[in-house]
């Protein structure tokens, strides 16, 4: 018989077919989980575990009787157990925070989110599932995640920090529904065949299916789910009705961009390019220009004074530098992860490197310039100086997004990853792909938050990574200049 934990129990909760496909596909399975995410998690696992006060560690073994014969030990001793391991049957569950009360036990499920979400739900009452089975009385389940509104002040402040939301009532409602979910789940892993259901919304909710490619093997290329920017709902509803490849949506009543994506892709068009578009874009500029980028990352624990949980914090720019003379330079700035003043620091280099009244060119007017406006408000006295910077933005993107140039290559996308492969097909220097570590803005993000827990080594090659990768980043946008140049 499979154990049955409860983030199995929860897979099952999301897809029957996905537990399935866990026992017996797993060459099919690809990873999903965000790095970050997962970062940002352990952190605040860790973090919780002090709340109460002195606990005692359930430590992870590979050998389930080992974590269950352990947390028997500490019942008797100790009023707080992290990682409490527990097992009814084949159900085995790891309680993030048990609680030993005189009238029974109170179970913490610790989450790193903002808010409580249904799948916290399913997973706590899972756990009190197993206790109540086992013979023990559960005094209360509760759900104990971030609080979005904390502001870190002078001092860190973890009761602040945590909310702890009660769902006693809720676990309590879903005992028949798991007894009945476990019978059946046990019947699925059981099972040699292979559940038919189909793909849905449930594929990436509320986690993205590390199966997806295996259960959309049989969809053509292109179809209906790679319409750029079409809403996924109203993607599973031309699905359901049959309307999958490009020749079925053509006649459509679709938005005009999505009908030319169908339109460029079943007939090989030839590129789309309004001159006049770009023409008018290219007088606007001022020189010199200046090519920018950011990166930027989130904590779940805040570490900079006044900043929120998750608040988006600038660590790194690139910046092509070029004259009237076309002669291009290249600045840059990468935070030192030690460093817990670094958006400030962010935002002097970054002055100081933009003193003239050029054109600021950027790849979405809708990022670099809302990070500019939360630093001021961070550090009031950079104010002039991001604001003339923000005054002189020019947004690469607006001819893409406006589809005033567009190929078939782009495959309906603005995004500059789709966008400079199709300008410059045979260019390998400039593949995200080909880069040695660092590939999109996520694993900036990732890697950032992770380098401080690296071994120096590791973090000398992160850093030089995350230097290439951001360099190339404002590299495609004098690529773009140059593209645009050549058209007027």
């Amino acid at each position: 018989m499979v154990n049955i934990s409860k983030s199995l129990y929860c897979n099952y909760v999301q897809c029957k077919k996905l537990v399935w496909l866990l026992k017996n596909k797993p060459d099919e399975y690809e990873e999903t989980k965000n790095d970050v995410v997962l970062a940002n998690g352990n952190r605040v696992g860790d973090l919780a575990r002090s709340y109460f006060g002195k606990y005692a560690l359930v430590k992870y073994d590979e050998v389930l009787i080992n974590m269950i014969m352990e947390t028997k030990k500490y019942l008797k001793t100790d009023s707080i157990i992290c990682e409490a391991s527990f097992k009814f049957n084949n159900l085995f569950a790891s309680i993030d925070i048990l609680k030993i009360e005189d009238d029974g036990l109170t179970i913490y499920e610790v989450k790193s989110s903002t808010e409580v979400k249904d799948i916290y739900l399913d997973d706590a009452s899972f756990q009190a599932y197993i206790l109540k089975k086992l013979g023990y009385k559960v005094k209360s389940v509760n759900i104990m995640h971030v609080n979005g509104d904390y502001v870190l002040g002078d001092k860190f402040d973890i009761n602040s920090y945590f909310v702890i939301e009660d769902i006693t009532d809720t676990s309590i409602e879903k005992e028949s529904e798991l007894e009945e979910n476990v019978k059946e789940l046990n019947e699925i892993l059981d099972s040699n065949k292979e559940p038919n259901i189909d793909i849905g919304m449930h594929c990436s909710n509320p986690y993205k299916c590390p199966y997806y490619k295996y259960c959309t093997k049989h969809l053509p290329e292109p179809n209906v789910f790679d319409i750029n920017g079409l809403n996924k709902k109203q993607k599973f509803k031309y699905y359901y009705e049959g309307k999958i490849t490009f020749e079925d949506l053509i006649h459509e009543d679709l938005n005009n961009k999505y009908l030319e994506q169908i339109n460029f892709e079943i007939n090989d068009l030839k590129p789309k390019i309004n001159k006049e578009a770009i023409k008018e874009l290219m007088s606007t500029l001022k020189y010199p220009l200046y090519f920018l980028d950011y990166e930027t990352c989130q904590f779940a624990i805040p570490e900079i004074k006044g900043t929120k949980p998750y608040q988006v914090l600038t660590f790194q720019y690139s910046l092509h530098i070029m004259d009237e003379k076309g002669n291009l330079t290249h600045k840059e700035f990468l935070a030192d992860s030690s460093d817990t003043d670094f958006v400030r620091h962010f935002a002097e280099s970054l002055i100081k490197d933009i003193p003239d009244d050029g054109s600021v060119i950027i790849y979405n007017k809708s990022f670099e310039p809302a990070r500019n406006r939360e630093i001021i408000k961070m550090y009031p006295e950079y104010k002039e100086g991001l604001e003339r910077i923000n005054n002189n933005i020019v947004d690469f993107m607006d001819p893409f997004n406006d589809r005033d140039y567009y190929t078939k290559e782009m495959k309906g996308s603005y995004s500059i990853k789709y966008v400079l492969p199709a300008l410059y097909p045979n260019d390998p220097s400039l593949d995200y792909h080909n880069l040695p570590l660092v590939h999109n803005g996520e694993e900036a993000s990732t890697t950032f938050v992770e380098l401080r827990d690296m071994p120096k080594e590791k973090q000398e090659e992160i850093r030089k990574g995350l230097l290439v990768y951001c360099e190339l980043d404002t590299y495609a946008m004098v690529k773009i200049y140059e593209k645009f140049k050549e058209l007027v």
